[in-house]
């Protein structure tokens, strides 16, 4: 009999080694904010990247790496995807997409290997992010992720 699959953090470390990608996963208290959020693991707003699924029209999805205080700018993103329309999905279909509620979501360890757009503010930057469970974050060299995800790096965002 097999061990069962991993879940949460577990999925995302087990994803993050078979890519051969560093990462560190850590334990974290709730915030309430972003900033609140930064100032707990000492770094900068900037440094969050938010991980947010993004529907296609053909019902496929894809995600898009944010860093916190921009918002996804829906006309570049559509630009560098090459399509007409996308939107955010609601939480139970990107759960469906993905193996992660919102809040966890990152595309290390998805039930689905979608395609990943990076936004190009993000690039040559130790970044934190969700960990696939409430809880935990993980701290990543940018570059490093986006050449084990094979993401695409555009200017996909706006500030906030």
């Amino acid at each position: 009999m097999s061990a069962p699959a991993p879940t949460g953090h577990a999925r995302v470390a087990a994803d993050a080694a078979a890519r051969g990608l560093a990462i560190d996963v850590f334990a974290r208290p709730a915030a309430h904010s972003l900033a609140e959020a930064a100032a707990l693991m000492g770094i900068e707003p900037s440094d969050i990247v938010k991980s947010l699924v993004v529907k296609r029209s053909d019902d496929t999805f894809l995600f898009a790496l944010i860093p916190g205080g921009r918002s996804i700018s829906w006309p570049k993103l559509r630009a560098a995807v090459g399509v007409n329309k996308l939107q955010l999905p609601a939480a139970d279909v990107a759960l469906a997409a993905t193996g992660y509620e919102r809040g966890t979501i990152t595309p290390l360890g998805s039930t689905t290997p979608w395609p990943v757009f990076v936004d190009s503010t993000i690039v040559g930057r130790r970044v934190a992010m969700g960990a696939g469970e409430h809880g935990y974050s993980l701290f990543v060299a940018a570059d490093a992720l986006i050449a084990a995800l094979d993401g695409t790096v555009a200017d996909i965002s706006v500030p906030e």
